[in-house]
């Protein structure tokens, strides 16, 4: 796999690229969530730390604790919590597009073959009643 196809962007910068052309859509990656939650606990896809981070950002969202608490700070408390927001959506397209491209280039591997390497041609045993030429 390639390094440049598969390296994690920025996740503020993943929400602009979401409806790039060429990219996958909205729906294929909300799809893509769970196969790659799945994966990732299986231990095939590296995405472990990342999907860590996205589930304690979605906690600090729905928590009612909060570190710059709404009631005191009115604006500023709700700019803490649009920040958190904005970094899981673009976290999650992020991670949900690099998944998706991880699978596309799994399904072209092919298992027990590394770089094209068959193994060693060895003829095949001579046939029975065949003559042997010397």
């Amino acid at each position: 796999m390639a390094a440049s196809t598969l390296r994690r962007r920025m996740a503020w910068t993943a929400l602009l690229r979401v409806f790039k052309p060429g990219t996958p859509g909205v729906g294929r990656r909300i799809a893509a969530i769970p196969r790659m939650i799945g994966a990732t606990m299986r231990g095939e896809y590296d995405g472990k730390g990342r999907l860590a981070m996205m589930a304690v950002a979605a906690a600090y969202i729905v928590s009612p604790i909060d570190l710059v608490p709404e009631a005191i700070f009115l604006v500023f408390g709700l700019i803490d919590d649009a920040a958190v927001a904005t970094f899981l959506a673009g976290a999650l397209l992020d991670e949900t597009e690099r998944f998706l491209e991880w699978e596309k280039e799994r399904a072209r591997v092919v298992p027990g073959q590394v770089g094209g390497y068959a193994g060693p041609r060895v003829a095949p045993p001579p046939r029975r009643g065949a003559r042997r030429t010397a």
